[in-house]
């Protein structure tokens, strides 16, 4: 889900004082809690007890559910799909299905802070390596483990693909299926995590033990969890990778709701990947959808819930999204939002119809895409989209399909409120708004990032960046920056954001130690580098605070000794005399204030610490 408190456009935290988050309390304190929690609430506060209606539905996609006793029923069609299984129980019924078919292995590719294990599926009829020429299809569950439809409904695929006669979808797809990203938070379980979401009966939840959110962390890489992620990306390198949530709001009549950077034209840093997946793979997902009784739809951002003419938003997102970074780094990445307020079984079976759409569209399409993908790779743009914000225009509009309602006095809110009815109601043809990029970040030849920030090095490693790392120090004709100044820019994911106010660059000659790197941006992860090291972009490592350094000042020099040190300069720097007189007469405030008019004289001198503000990672141009 992504939250409709925070400012999609640059990530930058803007949460409603009415948002419950998460207060930082570990996840193995909520697990010894939660039962006591459970007991505690009354039965008045279930949610289907204040949730709007359901409205009807049946699908062809019924048809997906095994039959009681099954030998091969999943945990959760033994609930009629409205309930999930807990993690140990997950992994087992995988190792069981995995004992049983050679076209199935299982591995581990990291650990939770709480200790458990991260697992893949790997499901292929190559064996243990894959054919180059079949696309790998990389389906991930769980990043926010409340969301957790398509772990359920991608037990139900394995299953029928290992022993129900669909093993054909393998034929010409390779799969690396995780179950839940975020095991940790899936382990911190209870009916009360999603107060807007019907089913299943228990579910997890959003942050990491630590607190964190992955789906805001693609860039910046701190969680162990998007760590293992991307080293998982660069072993098995997927042509297509699908990341399936739970949205909320208003409702709809939309079951299944997705987005991809390219959705009509919108947004695409890989132009080819997004027109492939606009032109080729929605229409096809789109009709698989429909033909088995749900209706799809592009993810649904209502500007005002109680107003529904003002339009939609159809966004740009910052890279820390999952979708926007796959975009970035090359990896055509769709996002799939179901809908909270569809049954639990509707939504997993609705997943399990994209699911499979997607297996046959790779398969039938595999050589357009990896043309398309190919195409990308080899573009090495001189510019990047960055800093997304919202246009003024409409850019086109919908037929929107909505939900009856009706505004209706309630005493707690003191004023009306929307009742959703249970049943489809009109369709209204409303705008439609979007982004547009305020920041162009200029792409040099490369970036030299010194041996002292070993860290970011190692980041830029784990998001497959190449480099080249020298073995003694070297001096090189850079490009430098400093900032006049810096902001910050709130609080987001426990750490303080940063922009710097104004940049001033000068070439010069700069010595970098050894194991210090050259970061080219003639590859395909060049764009990626530049978002992740120009220090003006909302993601980079400098937005982020692992700059934060260069924004502290060390040593001063007193008043009494820089006045008559000041007074020599003026008398021997016509040039620095100029600059001062003209600084007296056009800065308002600078003539009245001492302080001022000395430290003007200070940050000139040669005593002044020349790192403040120097940002360290150098630009060939």
């Amino acid at each position: 889900m992504l939250e409709r408190g925070t400012s999609h456009v640059t990530g930058m935290s803007t949460e409603m004082p009415s948002k419950l988050v998460a207060t930082g309390i570990v996840a193995s304190l909520a697990l010894a809690f939660s039962g006591a929690i459970a007991m505690a609430q009354k039965p008045t506060l279930e949610p289907e007890t204040f949730l709007p209606p359901i409205p009807a539905w049946s699908g062809a996609s019924e048809a997906l559910v095994a039959k009681p006793g099954d030998p091969w029923i999943t945990p959760s069609e033994t609930t009629g799909l409205t309930a999930t299984p807990n993690y140990a129980d997950t992994l087992t019924f995988l190792r069981k299905m995995d004992a049983q078919s050679k076209l199935m292995r299982i591995e581990q590719f990291g650990t939770t802070p709480q200790g458990r294990e991260m697992v893949a599926v790997i499901l292929s009829k190559d064996g243990a390596k894959f054919q180059d020429a079949k696309p790998v299809f990389l389906i991930q569950a769980g990043i926010h483990s409340g969301e957790i439809d398509g772990k359920d409904a991608m037990l139900m695929l394995i299953r029928d693909m290992l022993f129900k006669g669909k093993d054909s979808l393998l034929d010409k797809v390779n799969v690396v299926f995780i179950p839940a990203l975020n095991a940790d938070g899936h382990e911190r379980s209870t009916p009360f995590s999603r107060p807007n979401q019907r089913g299943p009966k228990e579910m997890g939840w959003r942050n990491t033990a630590q607190n964190l959110n992955l789906n805001r962390d693609f860039m910046k890489a701190e969680a162990p969890e998007m760590q293992a992620l991307l080293g998982l990306i660069a072993k098995y390198d997927p042509d297509f990778y699908i990341d399936l949530h739970v949205t909320d709001g208003m409702d709809y009549q939309y079951d299944v709701t997705y987005w991809f950077d390219g959705w009509d034209g919108l947004y695409a840093d890989s132009p080819a990947i997004g027109k492939w997946l606009n032109e080729v793979y929605r229409p096809k997902a789109d009709a698989a959808l429909t033909a088995a009784g749900h209706i799809p739809g592009p993810m649904i951002f209502a500007r005002d819930e109680a107003d529904l003419p003002q339009g939609v938003d159809f966004m740009a997102f910052a890279a820390r999204f999952s979708h926007a970074y796959g975009d970035l780094r090359r990896l055509p990445t769709v996002l799939v939002e179901n809908h909270s307020l569809k049954p639990y079984r509707q939504r997993v079976l609705g997943t399990y119809v994209l699911l499979e759409e997607t297996l046959k569209t790779l398969a039938s399409e595999a050589k357009s895409l990896k043309t398309a993908i190919a195409a990308d790779r080899a573009a090495r743009p001189k510019s990047v989209d960055a800093n997304w914000k919202t246009k003024e225009a409409a850019v086109g509009e919908m037929d929107f399909l909505t939900i009856a309602s009706e505004q209706t006095e309630s005493p707690a809110a003191g004023g009306k409120v929307s009742r959703y009815l249970g049943k489809p109601g009109p369709t209204v043809n409303i705008p439609i708004y979007g982004s547009e990029p305020s920041l162009q970040l200029s792409v040099p030849k490369a970036y030299w990032v010194p041996a002292t920030k070993a860290d970011l090095i190692a980041k830029l490693k784990l998001h497959g960046i190449k480099m080249e790392t020298l073995a003694a120090a070297k001096t090189v004709e850079v490009e430098i920056t400093r900032f006049d100044g810096y902001k910050t820019a709130g609080l987001s994911e426990g750490r303080m954001m940063y922009a710097p106010t104004g940049l001033k660059r000068t070439t010069e000659m700069h010595a970098f130690p050894p194991g210090s790197v050259r970061v080219s941006t003639d590859q395909p992860l060049g764009a990626l580098a530049a978002s992740l090291l120009e220090p003006e972009s909302d993601d980079s490592f400098f937005a982020w605070g692992f700059f934060a350094e260069v924004l502290s000042r060390v040593e001063y020099m007193e008043p009494y000794a820089i006045a008559p040190m000041a007074e020599r300069m003026l008398a021997t720097d016509p040039a620095l005399k100029a600059e001062f007189e003209k600084k007296l007469k056009d800065e308002e405030g600078f003539a009245a204030s001492p302080l001022r008019r000395l430290q003007f004289f200070y940050e000139r001198s040669p005593f002044y610490d020349q790192a403040y503000l120097l940002y360290p990672v150098g630009r060939e141009v």
